[in-house]
């Protein structure tokens, strides 16, 4: 997986106070224990490179996606932005879309799913149990079937709750694994060790100018990807 950096970072959107970027598959969004270079340290670099900044550099992360996820994420450049945009993801007032690839489902309606998780640490890795088991947190998402190909089917998903690899193992349980996440049950993994799950877009009110704003991410150019793409524009 190639990952961003700040000469070819993705930008999607920028005002005073907010910024997004197009993730790249092996991006991590906030520093973990690989010790990698997080997506918010390139976006500060950016923003330096941009702005001729000297010294701190302030790029709140506001929420996360994957390590082999592509998609849309939005990063604070103020304190203000990131408290509001914190409390709007909290009060579920962020829309979030994603497109997922699955092994193709000719019959498939759309459907809301809702599972009981829980998450296993060690293993960082979710499961579906029953309601009474101890920490299980409700889990639920909307998916609507959106294309066909001759191998796979394009889902669009829209999480209501926001658990921990949510849509993974969501699709994983009702029968269908993403393509290439060999964590929850695909037969194979991608060349670059991507999975075929895409933040595709955002839609919240800006928290400072209160109009609304849509921000959607052009999918990675992959051979699936672009058949989708050229079919749902």
């Amino acid at each position: 997986m190639s990952r961003s950096t700040a000469t070819d970072i993705d930008i999607l959107y920028e005002d005073n106070h907010i910024l997004a970027v197009n993730k790249r598959p092996g991006d991590i969004v906030q520093g973990d224990k690989t010790g990698d270079s997080p997506l918010s340290d390139v976006v500060k670099e950016w923003l330096r490179i941009k702005y001729s900044k000297p010294g701190n550099i302030f790029a709140g992360v506001v929420h996360r996606i994957d390590r082999p996820v592509s998609g849309v994420v939005v990063f604070a450049k103020t304190s203000k932005a990131l408290s509001r945009l914190n409390e709007l993801f909290k009060e579920k007032e962020v829309r979030k879309t994603y497109w997922a690839c699955v092994p193709k489902q000719a019959n498939l309606e759309n459907a809301t799913l809702v599972d009981f998780l829980v998450k296993d640490e060690a293993k960082n890795k979710s499961r579906v149990v029953s309601a009474k088991t101890v920490g299980a947190k409700r889990s639920e998402m909307h998916y609507t079937v959106l294309a066909h190909s001759d191998k796979y089917t394009l889902l669009e998903v829209n999480p209501v709750t926001g658990r921990h690899h949510q849509i993974r193992v969501q699709l994983s349980h009702a029968g269908f694994s993403i393509k290439g996440d060999l964590k929850y049950g695909a037969p194979r993994s991608n060349p670059d060790g991507s999975i075929h799950l895409h933040a595709r877009s955002v839609h919240f009110i800006h928290p400072v100018s209160k109009l609304p704003i849509h921000i959607v991410a052009p999918t990675p150019n992959e051979t699936i990807w672009n058949y989708f793409a050229r079919l749902n524009p």
